[in-house]
């Protein structure tokens, strides 16, 4: 059984996202501040993550910051924000999704769905699987490239763009077919969401050895090369 913190200081928000959980057949685990989803999230290491942007006495965004510190669990943030530079500051974060109030309960337990059938592995017994491309390999069931023996931590989205390009060389993608390959049609966001998860993983690879880049072609899209110049 997968399990969720939800943390929002709003309490009727966190129990009718608590009883679609439970009903999805999640268990559930609530927080009213940062503070306490930290220490929540330290005790019982949740398999994901939802939190309120603005919560009292540390903010969503500085809670993020905190597990990604020690953690690739998938993160969703909420918000009643609509300024786009705070969509952008929880996609740079590490932010799995982006999710405005007001929503319904159905639509967040759908962006979960989204995020668990592309991160939980079908059963126990199921094997890893990777991709290799010249001394890069990629590994989706532990969210993590490998280059020459040097492990690269890396998030949900990360992994998934990381292990579409690996697996296709020379190919471009244009953002509409990452949204489409890697967040699927359920994703309502638009296609900066893209440009936000290509620059984290841009810096991530330049610091291999020798480095890979993420190549803008331009009018067209992106595409992996062994040149952390392209």
């Amino acid at each position: 059984m997968a399990k969720i913190l939800i943390a929002d200081d709003n309490v009727e928000i966190t129990k009718i996202l608590s009883d679609y959980a439970r009903k999805e057949g999640y268990d559930v685990l609530v927080a009213h501040n940062g503070e306490e989803a930290l220490r929540i999230f330290a005790a019982e290491s949740p398999d994901l993550v939802l939190l309120d942007v603005m919560m009292p006495l540390l903010d969503g965004f500085s809670v993020g910051r905190e597990i990604r510190k020690t953690s690739m669990v998938p993160i969703i943030f909420i918000t009643a924000r609509s300024e786009d530079y705070e969509r952008i500051m929880g996609l740079d974060i590490g932010g799995d999704d982006y999710i405005l109030k007001p929503f319904s309960a159905a639509e967040v337990m759908a962006r979960i769905r989204a995020i668990f059938r592309r991160t939980l592995p079908a059963s126990s017994e199921k094997a890893d699987y990777s991709v290799r491309w010249n001394n890069l390999t990629v590994i989706p069931e532990r969210n993590m490239a490998v280059i020459d023996g040097r492990e690269i931590a890396l998030t949900g989205k990360e992994v998934e763009i990381l292990y579409l390009m690996a697996s296709n060389p020379g190919k471009v993608y244009t953002r509409e077919m990452l949204l489409d390959q890697v967040w699927g049609y359920e994703y309502f966001g638009d296609s900066r969401t893209v440009d936000s998860h290509i620059k984290r993983l841009r810096q991530k690879l330049a610091e291999a050895d020798p480095p890979w880049g993420i190549v803008t072609v331009r009018g067209r899209g992106y595409m992996l090369s062994l040149d952390k110049d392209s």
